[in-house]
């Protein structure tokens, strides 16, 4: 049987914040060799399920049988997946794009053929290019370009998915557009004197909001941010929520050990939020305000029924 490790890349609806805001969660998590054997682990598939309640994902599947047991019955998914990927017939992978039907919707799909002209087969695992309408967002149209770079080509491909970006670009007419996942982007895989040759980097239109600074591995002997998010131009840049791209230390917050980490996956989750559309935060507020008004007045008409009883108190001693 062929090898398949999964990338999945999780969208969310949630609400978070104290002040009710609603806010929309892409998540993007390699769940190492996630097969029908990692799926008959029942600790292990716990452990999923826990992140996926804790980061209120929103999503379906590609290998039913496997992420079946990632949903729950309080809300409807789907999911869309890229064929088999690879250059060994011996291990392959796919990327799955899991998302919750109530809030997102698929407008649009691309299997990057990797033909360009003088740079054919550029990449291990092509990226399957996903077009989604999420009109509660203050992006309502957006586009996620996955990628999981091949360690010993890491420089060249993350050069390359520039071209994925320009050919996005010229045949949707979109530049909103979020690329994510394991890129394998520091330490020995990609060189600093190699970042010169990556225009994913050199280009300032590129903003990066994993840095090096975040640890994405699991492993103790590891300190890398292998797992990135990067957002084209100024128009998505605004529409993220503030030093919300992180990793997510399931191990540290559901408290496993190394070893029961790693039998989910050597790599943590990254997410980011999107804020809410500009309608949406405007009755987000209005609710506020109401609330506050109702506690306004109900404070003073206690204070006055109190006032008034002290006054016939009086009244009724003299």
């Amino acid at each position: 049987m062929r090898s398949l490790s999964f990338i999945l890349l999780f969208l969310v609806w949630g609400v978070c914040g104290v002040q009710g805001a609603t806010v929309f969660r892409i998540c993007a998590f390699n769940i190492q060799s996630f097969g029908e054997g990692k799926a008959s682990k029942t600790k292990v598939m716990h452990t999923i399920v826990r992140v996926r309640q804790t980061q209120r994902w929103i999503g379906s599947s590609i290998f039913a049988p496997c992420l079946e047991h990632l949903y729950d019955s309080a809300h409807e998914y789907d999911a869309v997946q890229s064929e088999r990927l690879g250059r060994s017939d011996t291990y392959q992978e796919q990327y799955v794009f899991v998302y919750r039907t109530g809030t997102v919707t698929v407008t649009d799909q691309y299997q990057y053929p990797d033909t360009l002209k003088g740079d054919i087969d550029a990449f291990a695992r092509e990226p399957f290019v996903v077009r989604f309408s999420a009109p509660k967002t203050a992006l309502k149209d957006f586009v996620l370009i996955p990628l999981h770079t091949s360690p010993n080509n890491t420089t060249k491909e993350l050069d390359a998915v520039v071209d994925v970006f320009n050919d996005i670009r010229k045949k949707w007419k979109t530049e909103n557009v979020i690329f994510l996942g394991d890129f394998n982007a520091d330490c020995g895989y990609l060189a600093k004197k190699n970042r010169k040759n990556v225009r994913l980097i050199t280009d300032p239109a590129f903003i990066w909001l994993i840095n090096d600074k975040n640890d994405t591995t699991v492993r103790k002997s590891t300190d890398c941010a292998y797992d990135r998010i990067v957002v084209h131009g100024e128009k998505v840049a605004r529409a993220i929520v503030p030093l919300s791209a992180k990793p997510f230390n399931f191990k540290k917050e559901f408290r496993l050990s190394e070893d029961q980490a790693l039998e989910v996956s050597d790599h943590y989750p990254v997410e980011v939020l999107l804020k809410a559309s500009a309608s949406r935060q405007q009755q987000v507020s209005l609710s506020l305000l109401l609330i506050l008004l109702a506690l306004t007045f109900n404070s003073i008409t206690l204070y006055n029924k109190s006032h008034l009883s002290d006054r016939d108190l009086q009244l009724s001693a003299v």
